[in-house]
C-alpha cells in the first residue's frame, strides 16, 4: 500500500512538471517566434550591410581580400547583435550574462595568444587605406626591394628583381621606413667617376654635363648638378646628378647605364682620361712586393 502511494505521488509530480512545461511553452511560443523573426531580420540586415560596404563604401580599396574581410566582419557583428536581442526577448538573461562572460574570457585568451597576428591584422587595415603603398608599386623596405603584388591582412608580398616572392609581415612595414619609387614620376640619378690629374677640370665638367644633357632632358626647375668630391689615389673623383622618369630599380639601372656610355663616348672624343690602378705582384725568393701603377694618357 505504501509503495502504491509513493508511485502515485511520483506520477503526480511528473505530470505537474509536464503541465508546467506545457504552459511555459504555450506562454512563451509568441516570444520564441518573435525571437526567430528578429534573428532572421538581423541576418538579412547583415547580408545587406556587408554587400553595401563591399560594393559602395570600399570602392577605393584595391585589395579584394581586405574588402571581403571587412564585409564578413560587419556581417558577423550584425548576427551577434541579432542573437543577443533574441535571447533578451526570450527572457534568458542568465544565459545572456553567461554567454557574454564566456565571450569576454575567450576573447581575452585569444587576444593574448594572437598578439602578433592581431598586430599584423590591424596593420593590414591601415595599409589598405594608405595611398603611399599600393599593388604594383616598387618599394624598398626591411632590406628587401621589389614590386608589391599582394596586400592582405597578414603580410605584404613583393616580387624581387630575381623573380622571388618575399612576404613581409604588415607590422614590419608599418613600424619601419620604406621607399616607394613609384610614388613620384621623376627621380634624381647619381653617377660617380674620376678623371686623370692632368685633365682640365673645367673642360671635364662642361663635356660631362653636355653628354648627360644630350640624352636626359631636364624639366622646369630641374638641372644637372656636377661636383668634384675628392683627390683619389689615381684620379680626381666627381659625381653628376640629373633627373629622369623612374618607376622602379630597372629604370634607375637603365638611366645609369645610358649615362655612363654617353660620358665614356664624350671622353673618347675629347681625349679625357679615366685612369685605373694596376697592381703588380713580384714573388721572389723570401720576399713579396706589391706595387700600384697608375696609367694615364700622355699628351
Amino acid at each position: 500500500m505504501f509503495k502504491d502511494f509513493e508511485l502515485s505521488r511520483a506520477f503526480e509530480k511528473i505530470m505537474d512538471k509536464l503541465y508546467g512545461w506545457g504552459e511555459d511553452i504555450i506562454l512563451k511560443t509568441p516570444n520564441f517566434l518573435l525571437a526567430i523573426v528578429i534573428f532572421v531580420i538581423f541576418w538579412y540586415i547583415g547580408k545587406y550591410l556587408s554587400h553595401f560596404i563591399k560594393r559602395v563604401l570600399l570602392k577605393k580599396v584595391g585589395q579584394e581580400s581586405i574588402k571581403a574581410i571587412l564585409a564578413r566582419t560587419v556581417f558577423i557583428v550584425t548576427i551577434l547583435i541579432g542573437f543577443f536581442t533574441a535571447l533578451a526577448i526570450l527572457d534568458l538573461d542568465k544565459v545572456l550574462t553567461s554567454v557574454l562572460a564566456g565571450a569576454g574570457v575567450v576573447g581575452l585568451a585569444i587576444g593574448l595568444a594572437l598578439q602578433g597576428t592581431l598586430h599584423n591584422t590591424f596593420s593590414g587595415f591601415i595599409l589598405s587605406f594608405l595611398p603611399n603603398i599600393q599593388i604594383g608599386d616598387w618599394i624598398v623596405t626591411n632590406n628587401h626591394e621589389g614590386r608589391v603584388i599582394d596586400i592582405n591582412l597578414r603580410s605584404v608580398t613583393i616580387m624581387e628583381g630575381d623573380n622571388n616572392a618575399v612576404m613581409i609581415p604588415n607590422s614590419k612595414i608599418i613600424d619601419s621606413p620604406f621607399k616607394n619609387f613609384t610614388g613620384t614620376k621623376r627621380s634624381r640619378i647619381t653617377i660617380s667617376c674620376g678623371v686623370g690629374y692632368e685633365s682640365d677640370l673645367e673642360v671635364v665638367k662642361l663635356v660631362t654635363t653636355n653628354a648627360i644633357e644630350h640624352i636626359f632632358k631636364q624639366n622646369r626647375n630641374e638641372k644637372i648638378e656636377f661636383f668634384y668630391t675628392e683627390f683619389g689615389d689615381s684620379s680626381i673623383n666627381y659625381i653628376i646628378r640629373f633627373w629622369t622618369d623612374v618607376k622602379d630599380r630597372r629604370d634607375i639601372l637603365e638611366a645609369q647605364s645610358a649615362g655612363i656610355m654617353a660620358i665614356k663616348a664624350a671622353y673618347n672624343t675629347h681625349n679625357i682620361n679615366i685612369p685605373f690602378p694596376i697592381r703588380t705582384l713580384d714573388f721572389g725568393k723570401n720576399k713579396f712586393r706589391s706595387e700600384t701603377i697608375s696609367i694615364r694618357n700622355m699628351k
